[in-house]
Protein backbone atom coordinates (compact mmCIF):
# COMPACT_ATOMS: atom_id res chain seq x y z
CA UNK A 1 0.00 0.00 0.00
CA UNK A 2 1.63 3.14 -1.35
CA UNK A 3 -0.54 4.52 1.52
CA UNK A 4 1.18 3.44 4.95
CA UNK A 5 3.12 5.54 7.25
CA UNK A 6 5.54 4.57 9.51
CA UNK A 7 6.48 7.39 12.65
CA UNK A 8 9.18 6.29 15.33
CA UNK A 9 7.13 7.70 18.95
CA UNK A 10 9.45 9.35 20.98
CA UNK A 11 10.72 7.77 24.50
CA UNK A 12 8.61 4.84 23.37
CA UNK A 13 9.54 1.39 22.41
CA UNK A 14 6.86 1.27 19.58
CA UNK A 15 5.74 2.04 16.17
CA UNK A 16 3.05 4.39 15.08
CA UNK A 17 1.30 2.57 11.80
CA UNK A 18 -1.32 5.01 10.04
CA UNK A 19 -3.27 3.84 6.65
CA UNK A 20 -4.62 6.03 4.31
CA UNK A 21 -6.33 5.24 1.03
CA UNK A 22 -9.54 5.58 -1.24
CA UNK A 23 -10.59 2.18 -0.35
CA UNK A 24 -12.33 1.77 2.38
CA UNK A 25 -12.70 -1.97 1.88
CA UNK A 26 -9.02 -2.47 2.56
CA UNK A 27 -8.77 -0.20 5.28
CA UNK A 28 -11.10 -2.13 6.74
CA UNK A 29 -9.89 -5.78 6.37
CA UNK A 30 -6.94 -4.13 8.20
CA UNK A 31 -8.86 -2.51 10.95
CA UNK A 32 -10.77 -6.07 11.62
CA UNK A 33 -7.29 -8.00 12.26
CA UNK A 34 -5.20 -5.45 13.50
CA UNK A 35 -7.52 -2.40 15.84
CA UNK A 36 -6.57 0.72 16.10
CA UNK A 37 -8.96 3.88 15.22
CA UNK A 38 -10.68 4.35 12.12
CA UNK A 39 -12.19 7.55 10.69
CA UNK A 40 -12.19 9.85 7.37
CA UNK A 41 -9.98 12.39 6.38
CA UNK A 42 -11.32 15.77 5.19
CA UNK A 43 -9.96 15.98 1.24
CA UNK A 44 -8.81 19.78 1.27
CA UNK A 45 -5.64 21.52 -0.03
CA UNK A 46 -3.52 21.10 2.65
CA UNK A 47 -0.27 22.58 1.65
CA UNK A 48 -2.37 26.08 0.97
CA UNK A 49 -3.92 25.60 4.29
CA UNK A 50 -0.89 24.90 6.59
CA UNK A 51 1.34 27.38 4.90
CA UNK A 52 2.09 30.32 6.85
CA UNK A 53 -0.22 33.42 5.84
CA UNK A 54 2.50 35.30 4.20
CA UNK A 55 5.89 33.78 3.50
CA UNK A 56 8.70 35.96 2.80
CA UNK A 57 9.20 36.62 -0.84
CA UNK A 58 12.30 35.08 -2.62
CA UNK A 59 14.22 37.03 -3.91
CA UNK A 60 16.76 35.68 -7.32
CA UNK A 61 19.81 37.73 -8.16
CA UNK A 62 19.26 40.87 -8.64
CA UNK A 63 16.17 40.04 -11.34
CA UNK A 64 13.54 38.20 -10.03
CA UNK A 65 11.40 38.49 -6.88
CA UNK A 66 9.11 35.30 -5.85
CA UNK A 67 5.64 35.79 -3.69
CA UNK A 68 2.94 34.43 -2.41
CA UNK A 69 0.42 36.58 -1.21
CA UNK A 70 -1.85 39.23 -3.60
CA UNK A 71 -1.08 41.55 -0.76
CA UNK A 72 2.76 41.81 -0.77
CA UNK A 73 2.69 42.73 -4.29
CA UNK A 74 2.25 46.92 -3.78
CA UNK A 75 5.30 47.08 -1.20
CA UNK A 76 7.02 44.34 -3.49
CA UNK A 77 6.63 47.03 -6.97
CA UNK A 78 7.84 49.73 -4.53
CA UNK A 79 10.86 48.14 -3.09
CA UNK A 80 12.00 46.05 -6.35
CA UNK A 81 10.91 48.33 -9.40
CA UNK A 82 13.35 47.30 -11.62
CA UNK A 83 13.10 43.18 -11.03
CA UNK A 84 10.44 40.58 -12.15
CA UNK A 85 7.75 39.94 -9.93
CA UNK A 86 6.21 36.43 -10.18
CA UNK A 87 3.02 35.16 -8.11
CA UNK A 88 3.19 31.78 -6.89
CA UNK A 89 1.09 30.64 -3.91
CA UNK A 90 1.28 27.38 -1.93
CA UNK A 91 -1.06 24.60 -3.50
CA UNK A 92 -1.64 20.92 -2.95
CA UNK A 93 1.84 19.14 -3.15
CA UNK A 94 3.52 22.42 -4.78
CA UNK A 95 5.34 25.11 -3.07
CA UNK A 96 6.36 28.32 -3.85
CA UNK A 97 10.07 27.97 -5.10
CA UNK A 98 11.65 28.53 -1.91
CA UNK A 99 12.78 24.88 -1.91
CA UNK A 100 16.68 24.44 -2.43
CA UNK A 101 16.63 22.90 -5.47
CA UNK A 102 13.73 25.38 -6.95
CA UNK A 103 15.69 28.10 -6.00
CA UNK A 104 19.25 26.96 -6.82
CA UNK A 105 17.83 26.30 -10.78
CA UNK A 106 16.26 29.89 -10.67
CA UNK A 107 20.18 31.02 -9.92
CA UNK A 108 21.34 29.33 -12.65
CA UNK A 109 18.62 30.17 -14.86
CA UNK A 110 19.31 33.88 -14.35
CA UNK A 111 23.00 33.31 -14.61
CA UNK A 112 22.48 31.68 -18.15
CA UNK A 113 19.92 34.56 -19.48
CA UNK A 114 22.61 37.09 -18.58
CA UNK A 115 24.94 34.98 -20.75
CA UNK A 116 22.09 34.88 -23.64
CA UNK A 117 20.77 38.58 -24.28
CA UNK A 118 20.03 39.12 -27.96
CA UNK A 119 20.12 35.96 -28.65
CA UNK A 120 16.53 33.88 -29.46
CA UNK A 121 17.38 31.23 -27.23
CA UNK A 122 14.47 28.50 -26.06
CA UNK A 123 13.65 26.61 -23.22
CA UNK A 124 12.46 23.16 -22.20
CA UNK A 125 11.14 22.54 -18.53
CA UNK A 126 11.10 19.04 -18.05
CA UNK A 127 9.04 17.74 -14.60
CA UNK A 128 7.64 21.85 -14.20
CA UNK A 129 6.01 21.40 -11.24
CA UNK A 130 4.37 25.21 -10.64
CA UNK A 131 6.02 25.74 -14.14
CA UNK A 132 8.08 28.26 -12.36
CA UNK A 133 11.42 27.56 -14.01
CA UNK A 134 9.47 28.15 -17.51
CA UNK A 135 7.89 31.38 -16.28
CA UNK A 136 10.79 32.63 -15.40
CA UNK A 137 12.64 31.99 -18.73
CA UNK A 138 10.00 33.59 -20.47
CA UNK A 139 10.17 37.28 -18.12
CA UNK A 140 14.19 36.42 -18.62
CA UNK A 141 14.31 37.07 -22.51
CA UNK A 142 13.59 33.45 -23.53
CA UNK A 143 12.13 33.14 -26.69
CA UNK A 144 9.84 30.28 -26.25
CA UNK A 145 9.03 27.47 -23.76
CA UNK A 146 7.83 24.16 -23.77
CA UNK A 147 7.02 22.99 -19.83
CA UNK A 148 5.79 19.55 -19.22
CA UNK A 149 5.07 17.15 -16.54
CA UNK A 150 3.80 13.38 -15.77
CA UNK A 151 1.22 14.89 -12.98
CA UNK A 152 -1.70 16.19 -14.09
CA UNK A 153 -2.31 17.80 -11.11
CA UNK A 154 0.74 19.77 -11.89
CA UNK A 155 0.05 20.39 -14.74
CA UNK A 156 -3.30 21.85 -13.37
CA UNK A 157 -1.32 23.93 -10.67
CA UNK A 158 1.05 25.07 -13.58
CA UNK A 159 -1.63 26.29 -15.45
CA UNK A 160 -3.36 28.50 -12.94
CA UNK A 161 -0.23 29.82 -12.32
CA UNK A 162 0.61 31.02 -15.99
CA UNK A 163 -2.92 32.58 -15.85
CA UNK A 164 -2.14 34.88 -12.64
CA UNK A 165 1.59 35.24 -13.82
CA UNK A 166 -0.07 36.94 -17.71
CA UNK A 167 -0.34 33.92 -20.19
CA UNK A 168 1.82 34.08 -22.64
CA UNK A 169 1.59 32.45 -26.34
CA UNK A 170 5.12 31.58 -26.42
CA UNK A 171 4.59 28.95 -23.56
CA UNK A 172 3.19 25.65 -24.15
CA UNK A 173 2.64 23.52 -21.22
CA UNK A 174 1.45 20.01 -21.48
CA UNK A 175 1.03 16.51 -20.06
CA UNK A 176 3.82 14.09 -20.96
CA UNK A 177 6.42 11.33 -19.80
CA UNK A 178 10.21 12.57 -19.96
CA UNK A 179 10.60 9.31 -20.92
CA UNK A 180 8.12 9.53 -24.15
CA UNK A 181 7.82 13.00 -25.10
CA UNK A 182 9.85 14.37 -28.26
CA UNK A 183 10.69 18.27 -28.91
CA UNK A 184 9.04 18.96 -32.23
CA UNK A 185 11.96 20.89 -34.59
CA UNK A 186 10.46 24.70 -33.73
CA UNK A 187 10.69 23.41 -29.81
CA UNK A 188 14.57 22.74 -29.80
CA UNK A 189 15.93 24.21 -26.75
CA UNK A 190 19.03 25.93 -26.00
CA UNK A 191 18.18 25.80 -22.75
CA UNK A 192 16.62 23.06 -20.57
CA UNK A 193 15.99 22.72 -16.75
CA UNK A 194 14.82 19.20 -15.31
CA UNK A 195 14.29 19.30 -11.34
CA UNK A 196 13.43 15.24 -11.08
CA UNK A 197 14.85 12.56 -8.80
CA UNK A 198 18.09 11.37 -9.99
CA UNK A 199 16.66 8.12 -11.08
CA UNK A 200 14.66 9.75 -13.61
CA UNK A 201 17.52 12.13 -14.85
CA UNK A 202 19.81 9.37 -15.12
CA UNK A 203 17.74 7.50 -17.38
CA UNK A 204 16.39 10.57 -19.28
CA UNK A 205 20.16 12.46 -20.48
CA UNK A 206 20.23 10.62 -23.62
CA UNK A 207 16.81 11.50 -24.53
CA UNK A 208 17.13 15.34 -23.28
CA UNK A 209 20.10 15.88 -24.97
CA UNK A 210 17.96 15.03 -27.96
CA UNK A 211 15.98 18.05 -27.59
CA UNK A 212 18.24 20.09 -28.09
CA UNK A 213 19.66 22.07 -31.08
CA UNK A 214 22.00 21.06 -32.23
CA UNK A 215 25.33 22.82 -33.31
CA UNK A 216 24.86 25.51 -30.49
CA UNK A 217 26.31 26.03 -27.36
CA UNK A 218 23.50 24.17 -24.80
CA UNK A 219 22.88 24.26 -20.93
CA UNK A 220 21.20 21.83 -19.27
CA UNK A 221 20.34 22.46 -15.20
CA UNK A 222 19.35 19.26 -13.14
CA UNK A 223 18.21 19.52 -9.89
CA UNK A 224 16.32 17.00 -7.08
CA UNK A 225 19.38 15.32 -7.27
CA UNK A 226 20.71 14.22 -3.09
CA UNK A 227 24.29 14.66 -2.77
CA UNK A 228 24.96 10.64 -2.49
CA UNK A 229 23.48 10.75 -5.65
CA UNK A 230 25.20 13.04 -7.46
CA UNK A 231 28.25 11.06 -8.48
CA UNK A 232 26.04 8.46 -10.44
CA UNK A 233 24.24 11.33 -11.98
CA UNK A 234 27.37 12.74 -12.91
CA UNK A 235 28.38 9.87 -14.72
CA UNK A 236 25.19 9.33 -16.36
CA UNK A 237 25.13 12.75 -18.14
CA UNK A 238 28.68 12.31 -18.96
CA UNK A 239 27.85 8.91 -21.33
CA UNK A 240 25.07 10.97 -22.83
CA UNK A 241 27.76 13.65 -24.44
CA UNK A 242 27.31 16.21 -21.07
CA UNK A 243 29.96 18.02 -19.79
CA UNK A 244 29.77 19.08 -16.32
CA UNK A 245 30.65 23.06 -15.69
CA UNK A 246 28.69 23.79 -12.62
CA UNK A 247 27.69 21.74 -9.09
CA UNK A 248 26.30 23.12 -6.08
CA UNK A 249 25.29 21.46 -3.04
CA UNK A 250 22.56 23.14 -0.69
CA UNK A 251 22.21 21.37 2.54
CA UNK A 252 21.15 17.77 1.50
CA UNK A 253 20.57 18.67 -2.49
CA UNK A 254 22.82 19.08 -5.41
CA UNK A 255 22.13 21.22 -8.69
CA UNK A 256 24.39 20.44 -11.59
CA UNK A 257 24.56 22.44 -14.89
CA UNK A 258 26.11 20.27 -17.82
CA UNK A 259 26.99 22.29 -21.36
CA UNK A 260 26.42 20.20 -24.58
CA UNK A 261 27.56 20.64 -28.65
CA UNK A 262 30.39 22.71 -27.37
Amino acid sequence: MPGVVFSSLPGRQCIDVRCYSDEPTTLLVLYSAYGGNFSSVEEKDWVAATAPAQIAPLLIRDKLVIYSAEEQLPALQRCYPKRILLHFPAECAFGTGHHATTSTCLRLLCDEARGRVGTPWRLIDAGCGTGILALAALRLGARSAVAFDFDLKAVEIARRNIKRNGSSPALRLLQADVFQWEAAPQEKAHVIVANLFSAILQRAFPRLVQSFVQNHPCALIASGILRDQADDTIRSARLAGLQLTKKITRGKWVTLQFAYNV
